[in-house]
């Protein structure tokens, strides 16, 4: 499919999946994952990869059918993201429960923004959207895709839910865009950050294996002196009245963590490297719940990463530019998302 075919297809898709009937564009996208999962391409053996990494007590045949659990739940975050424009607000609100909305409550009730740091697990998409209706106004990342027309579909998406976006690359200085809407006020900075897209990002344990990922979350914390929180997604199986009224037998969790310590008499960089420790346990915990609602089809673990082309990525990132960045990738995901 060429560049402007592509564009045309998520337009599309965005246009017409909310009139499709439930059930039927459920069925759409897991008979799409089985196939997709059947025919196990690059991204599937990356994802049966990573899932073996963060629970290696799997036997092979688990985590292959593991992959397919995650497959399936990777393509209901895109059939429900199409859709989502589409839904009614009390739609909407039946498929999201929060655990822990009183952690970042208090601070937007006293007009403080909030960084919250989390990983690409579930819908961050309808995350967000929810936030935006029931806590406050979104700012968040998004990585500027090719071709330009998709980034354009994602762009008028996303803003069209209610939420600010900030493009990652090609615009503003990003950290600066982040740090003034921080400091705004009364606002949620989501990122998603369990990936390094800067070649500036921490390394850190992952599962009890060193990964990389974003700085971001940690950075704009201890430069705004906003709290970072720690935000896990999962999907949840739904029955009766509140089936019913989410029009789906599928419900998102969007779980709040407590405010984490900034650690005191440290150099920054340590700082840096100890909140973004802390955001990660919270991320390795929920993985472990809920493995097949991690959707990372990337690399991200240091030892499959190809150490020259990384080491040539990190040379050229040193050589331009000296500001902070955020390093993550579609952060719009939830308010968390």
């Amino acid at each position: 499919m060429s560049r402007p075919d592509a564009g045309r297809a998520y337009a599309l898709a965005w246009r017409w999946a909310g009139r499709v009937p439930g059930p039927l564009l459920r069925g759409a996208c897991a008979l799409a994952a089985d196939v997709t999962w059947w025919r196990r391409g690059a991204g599937v053996r990356r994802l049966e990869a990573n899932l073996a990494r963060v629970r290696p007590d799997l036997a092979p045949a688990r985590v292959r059918r593991l992959a397919r659990a995650g497959m399936r739940s990777y393509l209901r975050y895109f059939g429900e993201a199409f859709a989502l424009a589409h839904w009614p607000a009390d739609v909407l609100a039946a498929r999201v429960r929060a655990e822990g909305r009183e952690h970042v409550e208090r601070h937007l009730a006293e007009g403080r923004s909030v960084v919250l740091a989390l990983g690409h697990l579930g819908n961050w998409d309808l995350a967000g959207a929810w936030a935006t209706r029931h806590l406050g106004p979104v700012t968040t990342v998004a990585e500027r895709l090719e071709p330009a027309e998709v980034f354009a579909e994602f762009l008028a998406f996303r803003e069209g839910l209610g939420m600010e976006i900030l493009p990652l690359t090609g615009g503003e200085d990003v950290f600066r865009g982040l740090v003034r809407a921080v400091r705004g006020g009364g606002r949620l900075v989501p990122l998603l950050a369990d990936r390094d897209l800067t070649a500036r990002g921490v390394e850190v344990d992952l599962a009890g294996r060193p990964a990389r990922v974003a700085a971001g979350p940690a950075a704009l914390a201890l430069s705004t002196g906003a709290s970072l929180h720690p935000v896990v997604l999962h999907y949840e199986r739904l029955t009766g009245a509140r089936r019913r009224a989410a029009r789906s037998p599928w419900g998102l969790v969007v779980a709040f963590g407590p405010a984490l310590a900034v650690p005191a008499g440290t150099e920054r960089a340590e700082r840096v490297r100890a909140l973004t420790q802390a955001w990660v346990d919270a991320l390795a915990e929920g993985i472990r719940r809920h493995p097949q609602d991690w959707h990372m089809l990337q690399r991200v673990f240091v030892e499959d990463l190809d150490p020259a082309r990384d080491a040539a990525v990190r040379a050229g990132s040193a050589g331009g530019g000296t500001g902070e960045r955020t390093g993550g990738r579609t952060g719009t995901g939830g308010a968390a998302g």
